[in-house]
């Protein structure tokens, strides 16, 4: 059996032009090293997941390629020094590290050192690095990343040009998960790499570390059936079908439609979250302007075109209150199925007509 690469690994930015969502940093560190205006202290802060060591990695690699002007990374391995905080966070190892940093580079012009998850090191490892930082050998170059900028102390920031990373969106993910698929020979619908790019929640390597799994599951086919199922998560035709109960005032197979979700082992507040988001994607559909903030795929995006029409702007500005209001009061309430199935009669009552009140009280 052949040896597995998860795709997280497999698929590792080796350049920035790969690297995905973070054009505003990846140029402006290209820009840097070749106006030879690049700092000696660089921070990269942001979520998990969103390339900012594999932005450090490339960038250390790229620093000798463009002073010398020789493209073989092998030439410049011994170049470039990795230190996880996490494990080395002693104030020992910081000063091993300054040792090291004075010994000049045998090939190449910089050494680069990389400092991972840098807001575990302690206070003392800290004031110990303060100096080297301040005022580091004209060879040395740090790059230091973390997740928590807040814990940094901020001696350590005032001396670090600062690069924020962002949440990847949903739309470049998807697009990246869709290569990814061609790459290895496996049909997706786009469906369903809007729900892998949705779960993953801005980090693509969790939108990588999902699709493997999802590939065990469904094979070389993937559908939004099996994606929705393995991932445990309730897709929009379910949000579709209760909206359309909700605008027929069908109040019995509206609690019978919420009974099916409790019974597939949803949670109560998971679902009327996602039906109050439902209603604010119904209410961007409803301007050209605001259309680009729906992000989903073509063919949901025509479903949201068509229901949008039967659902007037009082009523979705209602709909998204009483949804937010049962979402805030679900961890407090001590019935919390009564407190959702209160808030779908109440979205289904929002378009009764006098006469229909009385109908539905008779249906019921």
């Amino acid at each position: 059996m052949n040896h597995f690469v998860v795709s997280a690994r497999k698929y590792r930015p080796q350049s920035f032009k790969d690297v995905v969502g973070q054009e505003a940093i990846t140029n402006t560190l290209l820009n840097a090293i070749e106006n030879n205006h690049l700092a000696q202290a660089l921070l990269f802060t942001g979520p998990r997941g969103v390339g900012k060591t594999t932005c450090a990695r490339i960038l250390a690699k790229k620093i000798n390629e463009q002073s010398s002007g020789v493209e073989d990374e092998n030439d410049f391995a011994f170049n470039v020094f990795e230190l996880d905080a996490a494990s080395n966070n002693s104030v020992d190892d910081i000063r091993n590290l300054i040792e090291q940093v004075r010994i000049p580079p045998q090939v190449g012009k910089y050494k680069v050192y990389i400092i991972d998850e840098v807001h575990m090191l302690s206070t003392a490892a800290f004031n110990a690095f303060l100096k080297t930082l301040e005022e580091p050998p004209k060879h040395a170059i740090f790059i230091l990343a973390t997740t928590e900028k807040h814990k940094i102390i901020p001696t350590i920031l005032s001396r670090c040009q600062i690069f924020d990373f962002k949440r990847i969106t949903i739309n470049d993910m998807r697009e990246y998960l869709k290569y990814i698929a061609s790459e290895q020979e496996i049909e997706a619908e786009d469906e369903a790499l809007q729900i892998i790019a949705q779960k993953a929640d801005g980090a693509m390597r969790d939108a990588l570390s999902i699709f493997d799994r999802v590939v065990s599951f469904a094979g070389s086919h993937i559908t939004r059936q099996a994606t929705s199922e393995i991932l445990n998560v309730l897709d929009y035709d379910t949000y579709f079908s209760v909206t359309d109960l909700i605008l027929d005032n069908k109040l019995p197979e509206l609690l019978l439609a919420f009974n099916d979700v409790i019974a597939q082992g949803f949670d109560g507040q998971h679902f009327i979250s996602g039906l109050a988001s439902h209603f604010r994607d119904l209410m961007v559909c409803k301007n050209p302007q605001t259309i680009k903030l729906l992000e989903v795929g073509e063919e949901t995006q025509q479903k949201y075109a068509q229901q949008t029409q039967r659902a007037s702007v009082p009523f979705l500005m209602e709909a998204i209150a009483i949804a937010n209001d049962c979402d805030l009061k679900y961890r407090t309430s001590k019935n919390q199925r009564l407190l959702v199935e209160i808030a779908l009669m109440q979205l289904a009552s929002l378009t009764f007509e006098g006469g229909d009140k009385k109908k539905m009280m008779d249906a019921s």
